[in-house]
């Protein structure tokens, strides 16, 4: 029978079972995506950041209910990858906020920590959407508040059940508030994933896991670990391929979390959660020379020895669908390592982007440091707020180049409190590449910031990339397997062939005041061809200039920007 109360150590066994859950469930969340894309990522978003709150939990020795609430609160906050990663953070936050000051939690507790859970992330967000994995939470505290008013003798384990169960009623008719969800036949992914951990964590506490299943995917699912950092000095021109080895090598360590890899001049900056830190160490002296090694038994002194404080970011809709305007209510922040102001430069700027291209494009227009980074692979809080204490400066410019992307960026700017951070917020490279572009010295951080908002309104951009499933969007049919056109705000073609689904996508975004048209090819294309579609769209286009440049990028077989 399940207790009537939540104690410390069944809230972080809750919380664990909660976790795992999503983990399992991640790949089928992915696949709700609006857009058929090969890159849908709200499981995987959601699932590596609450297993950086769950490292966390899991290391606890003794935990009270204030360590089980900061170990959740500040590990899924730096953690957050992607819109519904951040949003799943400030709900853990907002929940942590009402909880940590108690002994144990009953159901007046929990309906008032649901309450703020919810109240925290929507405070983020100045123009909500319904629709989303905020509707999902507000209707579960919602229910919880009426099951509570209609009897408050109410057993827990029924109040639990009947407000989950109210949450999947309300995921059901996501598709009806956001009607690109009708279109496309799902539901609203972010919601799925905030039901399955409910669902996870609600199984614990009723018994419907036993204790040996639980002790073994405990040992398996959140492993503690080590975290490690150093930094590995190469020679100048052999710094790219030293940092994809290293990240290449991270990939295949499957008990790696929080993994960044951050290069700059000639030398990498690695830091990485892991089982077995001497394999990263050994990999790294194959590369070149270590130094300022720190390596820390995260089971004793949890995350990196951080002591991170919350802070509060906004929300966009779902993973690679919609943009709110978001306020912020920062009420604490990280301070860096200690360096003095004097040795930082003025200026420094920091990017996101996938590809060995594009990394050297940026790289050659000034950038400090790179965060690889971009549909495939979106980087955490942490990963922001490490490049932005590398790049050195007293104020750095953040170009995320993803729209799934600025919250996290948007995040580590009010966790930093040393340092200036501006968040341009980019969505694709080619704005990036804008805005870096637009940079004047003479100017002050506040002028080159307007500038570049108005620069970055003036691109437009398209990605060519193939369809993972059969849908239906925008009007169009769309087929497994079919070339897509993706811009800004949707489907803007839709073919059999790369070539022609590429030209078609770029007429779509000419018009009589477009002068430059940039393509920048991926890793699966030939030169040879990547020429012949700037010849097509030359001819296509012919007042519009055309550059070519090889990007590299995974995934997408060409991004192309018009301005």
């Amino acid at each position: 029978m399940s207790e009537n109360v939540i104690n410390a150590r069944l809230c972080a066994r809750m919380f664990l079972a909660g976790a795992r859950n999503l983990e399992k469930k991640k790949e089928w969340i992915n696949e709700l995506n609006v857009f058929p894309v090969p890159d849908g990522d709200t499981g995987t978003n959601m699932t590596m950041t609450i297993m950086s709150a769950a490292d966390e939990v899991s290391a606890l020795e003794e935990p009270t209910m204030k360590a089980v609430c900061k170990a959740m609160s500040s590990g899924s906050l730096r953690g957050a990858r992607g819109n519904s990663g951040v949003i799943l953070s400030q709900l853990l936050r907002g929940f942590s906020k009402a909880a940590r000051d108690q002994k144990e939690l009953d159901v007046p507790l929990l309906r008032i920590a649901f309450e703020k859970a919810v109240e925290t992330a929507y405070k983020a967000v100045m123009k909500p959407k319904e629709g989303t994995i905020l509707t999902v939470a507000r209707g579960v505290s919602e229910k919880a508040n009426e099951l509570y008013e209609q009897n408050p003798q109410i057993e827990l384990e029924a109040f639990l059940e009947g407000a989950i169960r109210y949450g999947e009623e309300v995921l059901a008719q996501t598709p009806e508030m956001l009607p690109v969800l009708k279109e496309a036949g799902v539901v609203d992914s972010g919601g799925q994933g905030l039901i399955e951990i409910l669902k996870g964590a609600f199984d614990l506490f009723a018994g419907k896991v036993n204790e040996a299943e639980e002790e073994q995917e405990e040992e398996t699912a959140v492993p503690a670990g080590y975290c490690v950092s150093f930094t590995l000095i190469c020679d100048k021109d052999m710094l790219a391929d030293a940092g994809k080895a290293m990240t290449a090598f991270l990939k295949t360590d499957t008990s790696a979390r929080q993994a960044c890899v951050m290069g700059e001049d000639s030398q990498i900056r690695v830091h990485a959660h892991v089982m077995h830190p001497g394999l990263l160490i050994e990999r790294a002296l194959e590369l070149g020379k270590i130094r300022d090694i720190r390596l820390g038994d995260m089971e004793s002194e949890g995350c990196c020895g951080n002591d991170i404080a919350d802070s509060s970011v906004m929300e966009s809709a779902d993973d690679g669908a919609g943009d709110n305007e978001a306020s912020f209510d920062a009420e604490c922040a990280l301070s860096q390592e200690e360096i003095p102001a004097a040795q930082r430069k003025d200026v420094g700027f920091v990017a996101v982007a996938a590809g060995e291209g594009l990394c050297r494009i940026f790289r050659e227009l000034g950038t400090d440091c790179m965060i690889e980074g971009g549909q495939t692979m979106n980087p955490s809080t942490e990963d922001v707020i490490n490049a932005i204490h590398a790049a050195n400066a007293q104020t750095v410019f953040v170009f995320p180049n993803n729209k799934n992307i600025i919250l996290a960026a948007s995040q580590a700017q009010t966790m930093i409190k040393d340092v200036k951070v501006i968040v341009i917020p980019t969505k694709t490279v080619p704005q990036g590449i804008t805005a870096l572009i637009s940079y004047t010295p003479d100017m002050s951080p506040e002028e080159n910031e307007k500038v570049m908002y108005e620069e970055i309104s003036k691109i437009q951009t398209c990605s060519i990339t193939y369809a993972v499933r059969d849908t239906h969007i925008a009007g169009k049919e769309i087929h497994e397997g079919d070339i897509m056109g993706v811009g800004d705000k949707g489907i803007l073609s839709v073919s059999k062939d790369i070539m022609e689904t590429a030209v078609e996508a770029t007429k779509e975004m000419i018009s009589e005041d477009s002068e430059l048209i940039s393509i920048y090819y991926g890793e699966d294309v030939r030169p040879e061809d990547a020429q012949a579609l700037a010849y097509r769209i030359n001819s296509a286009c012919p007042e519009c200039e055309v550059e070519l440049n090889e990007g590299g990028q995974p995934v997408y077989y060409y991004i192309i920007s018009v301005e």
